[in-house]
């Protein structure tokens, strides 16, 4: 089982990366986060912990920048109805931080932002999970803060969300423009956010 791969990043697509291991390509998917931080190094040499999920007619590799990441990933994949690709829109939607906070004050309405997650299944997340979350020191949470990226930058949010992108890719986006620029405009973290999103699709 590969649990983790070094090579170059031969290319970055929306979901998904491709890595050259000596002359082995090898197709990860990747969360939008982890996309958008991976961009610029196409051609470069890049590292990912890998989660390989095995099916009767596919072998499919996930990739994380962070074991963190990793970890969550497959802690989001024991809740029933969460799939693979659905634990990848919520960790394209929220950090962390913001899921474990969200499991600690059993706010089902957080997940709802990750596509493919409805009232219900939200509702499940909060309910299977709850109890499951690793001591809070694993994650670097801070549970005395309510997540400020996301309410802060609603309106950017907004702005990209007409532009055409998904909303869990334009809250990525300024929540990145945000962590790069913490005392800018709006207008700022818009035009961050849009450079990181249009470099994400080259």
């Amino acid at each position: 089982m590969i649990a983790s791969l070094r090579g170059i990043l031969e290319l970055s697509g929306l979901n998904d990366v491709l890595v050259d291991v000596n002359g082995v390509g090898y197709l990860v998917h990747i969360s939008q986060k982890a996309r958008q931080s991976l961009s610029g190094n196409v051609g470069g040499n890049v590292s990912l912990i890998i989660q390989t999920l095995v099916r009767e007619d596919s072998i499919d590799l996930y990739g994380f920048t962070h074991e963190d990441e990793r970890s969550m990933f497959t802690l989001l994949l024991t809740v029933q109805g969460v799939g693979a690709k659905v634990a990848l829109a919520i960790l394209s939607a929220l950090s962390l931080d913001e899921i474990a906070h969200a499991l600690a004050i059993q706010d089902k309405n957080a997940f709802v932002r990750a596509d493919g997650v409805g009232p219900k299944l939200g509702a499940r997340i909060v309910m299977e999970l709850k109890d499951k979350l690793p001591a809070r020191s694993h994650f670097d949470v801070s549970f005395h803060k309510q997540p400020e990226t996301v309410v802060a930058n609603t309106d950017a949010v907004a702005v990209l969300c007409r532009l055409g992108y998904k909303r869990s890719e334009a809250e990525s986006a300024v929540r990145l423009a945000t962590q790069s620029l913490p005392s800018a405009s709006m207008e700022d973290f818009i035009k961050h956010a849009l450079n990181s999103l249009t470099q994400g699709v080259k």
